[in-house]
């Protein structure tokens, strides 16, 4: 039976004085949330979001149904804590996460997403993207009026047109994987694919097999730039069961800190 060595990391940036990014790290459920900049208290919401996601990886038998009807009952606590909080009234928050679940006793992936944060798989040396961002270039992108590198710099290139914690509660876009060992994943915030071409983070996760160096060299790679966000990175190794459990990757998970990179086997 595989099993999961996790690695990772968040970093405020170079121009950012608060972090409005959060990360789940748990036993089968990983979440990166990244606060809506312009929004009142994006910090809040990405950390509400995080804390109500956490059910997810205290229960038994997850089933695929399970995982979006806890965003969107995430969606409705952001909600109610903005009715509730008038200077947070408005705040919102991407959510992109993966959570093992299982059907008839197989272990499946399922990945979700709200928003424009990421999730990627890495596999053979090959990175894909599986999620889809809800912004406004990337419906300019699917109309074949901008290419991807146009949409990089396009001035609309932050406005989101999906999040958790508006009204009326929102899709939740939801992809269902077997559990297949030598994968990788990697869930980001925008703070990394706003700095990094998916080529550049292919090659920095082919130079790192350990998960949670892979992760550092990642934010490392985007504090060498402008690093004009917050950045948060969580890359999740599906490794075999022949693997040595004394390996320096699989040891016991680490608290998470705001800059140093962490992991740990589950």
């Amino acid at each position: 039976m595989p099993h999961v060595v996790v690695g990772a990391r968040t970093d405020v940036g170079h121009h950012r004085s608060l972090n409005e990014d959060a990360l789940l790290v748990g036993e089968r459920v990983w979440v990166v949330a990244d606060g809506m900049g312009g929004h009142a208290a994006g910090d809040v919401a990405s950390s509400l979001a995080v804390q109500s996601l956490r059910a997810l990886d205290g229960g038994d038998d997850l089933a695929p149904a399970d995982v979006p009807v806890a965003v969107e009952r995430t969606n409705d606590a952001l909600v109610d804590y903005g009715s509730e909080h008038p200077e947070a009234r408005g705040m919102g928050t991407t959510v992109t996460g993966l959570a093992e679940v299982s059907i008839a006793a197989v272990p499946h992936w399922v990945v979700f997403n709200v928003g424009d944060s990421r999730t990627y798989r890495y596999v053979g040396g090959e990175l894909r993207r599986l999620t889809v961002d809800h912004s406004e270039v990337e419906e300019l992108v699917a109309q074949g009026l901008i290419d991807a590198d146009e949409a990089r710099v396009h001035p609309a290139r932050h406005i989101i047109t999906r999040s958790v914690g508006m009204r009326p509660t929102p899709t939740v876009d939801v992809w269902l994987l077997p559990e297949t060992a030598g994968e990788r994943f990697l869930l980001c915030s925008d703070g990394l694919t706003g700095e990094l071409t998916d080529p550049e983070i292919a090659a920095v996760l082919a130079e790192h097999g350990d998960p949670r160096a892979a992760a550092s060299a990642l934010v490392d790679a985007v504090l060498a730039t402008d690093a004009r966000d917050n950045v948060t990175v969580i890359v999740v190794d599906v490794v075999g069961a022949e693997n040595d459990a004394g390996d320096e990757s699989t040891v016991p998970q680490a608290e998470l800190s705001p800059a140093p990179a962490v992991g740990g086997e589950r």
